[in-house]
C-alpha cells in the first residue's frame, strides 16, 4: 500500500518510519553526535556532496529524518526541517529568507516572542516590519498595497485564538510579492492544513500538541522542497538550532496519539462552549 493512501491516523504511526537492519517495533533512537565511514574516500565523497551519507547530527540524523518525514506527509509538505525549539523554527523560517532592505507585515496577535522578532529583532538588521488587525482584510489590502517579501500569522492565534482568513490573506500577500508564513500550532495538521488554503511555509512549536505531554521543547519548518534545501538547510546547519535525536524519538511517540488527543480535545471544548452558550450569565463564548 502506497504511503500516499493512508489515512492522518495511519500516517501519525507509521509515516517516515526507515527500519534498520535489525527490525525493531519502535523506530530506532541514534543517539550520536558523529557518523563513521568505511573509508577514506567515502569520507572525502560524503564531505565534497559526491555521495549522499550522515556526517554528523547537527546536519542530519536518521531519528531525526523519521519525524521529519512524518510531520511532513501528514501535513501535505514537500520538505521539512525540525528544530530546537518552536521559536528556533520561527526565526529559522525569518531569518533564512530576509535581508537588509526587505518588508514584513504581520499579524498584530502575534506570541509574544514572535512579535518581539517582528518588532525589534528584524529592524536591526534594516527589515522592516508592519502589523495590522489579522482579522481586517481590508487592513490586510492596505498594508499589501506595497510590495513585501514575507507575511507571518498565527491561526488561530496564541494566546488570544483570532482565526484568520488564510485564503484571502494569502492572495493578498502573493500579488505583493510576500511569501506567507502560518504558525498552525494551535490547529495541528488534523484541523487546518494551511498549504492548502495558500500558505508558503508552516511553523510550528512541536512542545504543544505534537508531544502533547509536556516532556521536550520542539519546532519544526515546512515548504516546498527547493527552498527548504536550498534556503533553510543551510541556515540551520550553519547556525545551528538543531532538533536533538532524543527529542525527535519523543515527538515520533507524541504524533502516535494526536488523533486521539486532538480528537478528545476537541470534544471536550465543544460540550464546554454548548455549556457555556446556554448560561444567561454567560455574554459571549469564543
Amino acid at each position: 500500500m502506497s504511503i500516499s493512501s493512508y489515512r492522518p491516523a495511519t500516517l501519525l504511526v507509521h509515516g517516515g518510519v526507515e527500519r534498520s537492519p535489525y527490525g525493531e517495533t519502535a523506530e530506532a533512537l541514534y543517539l550520536t553526535s558523529g557518523f563513521v565511514y568505511e573509508s577514506a574516500e567515502q569520507a572525502e565523497a560524503t564531505f565534497t556532496g559526491a555521495v549522499s551519507h550522515y556526517q554528523y547530527s547537527r546536519f542530519g540524523n536518521p531519528t531525526v529524518n523519521m519525524f521529519e518525514a512524518r510531520l511532513a506527509q501528514l501535513e501535505g509538505a514537500e520538505a521539512c526541517r525540525a528544530t530546537a525549539t518552536g521559536m528556533a523554527a520561527v526565526h529559522a523560517a525569518m531569518l533564512s529568507h530576509l535581508k537588509t532592505g526587505d518588508r514584513v507585515v504581520a499579524s498584530r496577535a502575534l506570541f509574544g516572542s514572535c512579535y518581539w522578532i517582528v518588532s525589534t529583532l528584524l529592524p536591526r538588521y534594516g527589515i522592516t516590519s508592519e502589523f495590522v488587525d489579522g482579522t481586517d482584510l481590508d487592513a490586510w489590502a492596505a498594508a499589501l498595497s506595497t510590495p513585501a517579501t514575507m507575511v507571518l500569522v498565527e491561526s488561530p492565534s496564541n494566546p488570544m485564538l483570532e482565526v484568520l482568513d488564510l485564503r484571502a490573506i494569502s492572495d493578498l500577500a502573493h500579488k505583493a510579492g510576500a511569501l506567507v508564513v502560518v504558525d498552525n500550532v494551535f490547529a495541528t495538521p488534523l484541523l487546518q492544513k494551511p498549504f492548502e488554503l495558500g500558505a508558503d511555509i508552516v511553523v510550528y512549536s512541536c512542545t504543544k500538541h505534537i508531544d502533547g505531554q509536556g516532556r521536550v521543547l520542539g519546532g519544526a519548518v515546512l515548504g516546498r522542497k527547493a527552498w527548504v534545501e536550498e534556503t533553510l538547510q543551510p541556515f540551520i546547519r550553519n547556525t545551528g538550532p538543531s532538533m536533538s535525536p532524543f527529542t525527535a524519538w519523543v515527538l515520533l511517540k507524541g504524533l502516535e496519539t494526536l488523533s486521539l488527543r486532538v480528537t478528545a480535545a476537541s470534544n471536550s471544548a465543544r460540550r464546554v462552549a454548548d455549556a457555556l452558550a446556554a448560561n444567561p450569565a454567560v455574554k459571549r463564548v469564543l
